[in-house]
């Protein structure tokens, strides 16, 4: 039997970052981490192909809640506690210094994930928080006592406060740990993935990046707009990544099947790109040699052909008909998705613990004192650029800070 001040479950991106928080905050507490499996930090470790997207240069809180599909109104007021900056000048502190990227993306200078990792461990050993790893919690109940009993196969726990980071989770079953709290769950989702395009011959030009196009799922109503990246299997890169987010309940209910709508011009205004035609119908070049917008000249050669335009023609030989066809392409080429792929290893969900059972200024489940949540766990998730790192870092500041304030 161990007896703590707080008791953390899941060693992961919040997990470890809330306990560090506590132990800052609260110096003489007795503070550990429960860690199913054998290695802490998992997901840092492969995140950003092994680099660790920690965080992004937006920092102003409204805007950076506008990259979240769940939790933005939620994160907005959360960082205004504990920002980008926030993460960035703590990081710092700590000797890790941050590189950006043109994306607006912040790296370690290192570029290995490993350097969060080994900072992280560092602050909990300093902090003398005890990291138990091969600990799968069976339970968690809160006592008459006003105690939290942790069981695990091995041990049982008692703790004044519990802060839960068991990540995001595939289905409503990996949630069983909470049902004791009687919290409202709502249903987790696939959120990041890409489209799987089988039947669409666009693939054979796998590789090509389209820097700046718009995506859009036919009947609804928002675009993405970014880089997309034509794979051997569809579409990916951070529009189509954006899209599969915001869109991740349309798509579940949907099968996983949709039209698609490709703006390959990134211009959301038709009429700007129907005067750039008239202008290229000027020219006497070769239509399939002059590309617009910065298509990438096996991309263009592609679209010119959809468009039903002869490889000989000439770009002031080109009909009414032939400009009205070949706008069309260019700013709504239709494709149908038929299906998804995760996008590598960065396994992210939409769902988890609905937020209006949270408060947002401590974290603190409002129906049980004593119970926090911080990361994926929570029904928070954003799009890719360090955005869901940043969820966890702020979430977990939070309820560190707070974690035992009425303790």
């Amino acid at each position: 039997m161990k007896e703590l001040d707080v008791l953390v479950i899941g060693a992961g991106a919040a997990g470890c970052f809330s306990a560090i928080k506590a132990s800052e905050h609260f110096k003489h507490a007795k503070i550990a981490i429960l860690e199913r499996s054998s290695r802490p930090l998992a997901k840092v470790k492969i995140s950003g192909g092994g680099r660790c997207n920690v965080t992004n240069v937006i920092s102003e809180p409204e805007e950076l809640s506008k990259h979240y599909p769940r939790g933005e109104r939620f994160l907005k007021k959360a960082f205004y506690q504990f920002s980008s900056s926030d993460m960035k000048a703590w990081l710092e502190s700590k000797n890790v210094p941050l590189k950006l990227y043109p994306d607006g993306c912040y790296f370690p200078v290192s570029n290995d994930s490993q350097t969060i990792i080994d900072c992280f461990l560092n602050e909990l050993t300093q902090n003398g928080v005890q990291l138990l790893l091969n600990q799968r919690v069976e339970s968690v109940r809160k006592l008459d006592s006003g105690l939290f009993e942790v069981q695990t196969p091995e041990e049982t726990f008692y703790s004044k406060a519990v802060i839960v980071t068991t990540g995001g989770q595939p289905k409503i079953s990996g949630f069983e740990l909470l049902k004791d709290f009687r919290l409202k769950i709502v249903s987790p989702v696939p959120s990041l993935f890409t489209f799987n395009m089988p039947n669409e011959p666009i693939k054979e030009l796998m590789g090509i990046v389209q820097e700046n196009a718009l995506v859009k799922i036919i009947g609804e109503k928002w675009l993405s707009n970014g880089p997309l990246l034509i794979t051997h299997w569809g579409m990916s890169g951070p529009a189509v990544l954006k899209s599969s987010a915001f869109g991740a309940r349309i798509f579940e209910s949907k099968g996983y099947k949709s039209q698609i709508a490709v703006n390959w011009t990134g211009e959301g205004d038709q009429g700007v790109v129907r005067e750039a035609i008239q202008e290229f119908v000027k020219s006497n070049k070769l239509v399939v040699n002059t590309p617009l917008y910065a298509i990438k000249s096996r991309l263009w050669a592609y679209l010119v052909e959809k468009a039903g335009i002869p490889a000989q023609f000439k770009c002031s030989e080109l009909t009414t008909k032939h400009q009205n066809k070949l706008l069309e392409v260019l700013v709504n080429d239709l494709y149908a998705m038929e299906g998804k792929t995760t996008f590598k290893e960065e396994f992210v969900t939409a769902g988890g613990v609905d937020l209006n059972e949270i408060h947002v200024q401590t974290m603190e489940a409002k129906k049980i004192p004593g119970l926090f949540f911080a990361g994926e766990t929570l029904d928070i998730d954003g799009v890719t650029g360090g955005f869901n790192f940043q969820a966890a870092w702020t979430t977990a500041a939070i309820a560190g800070k707070n974690v035992l304030q009425n303790n």
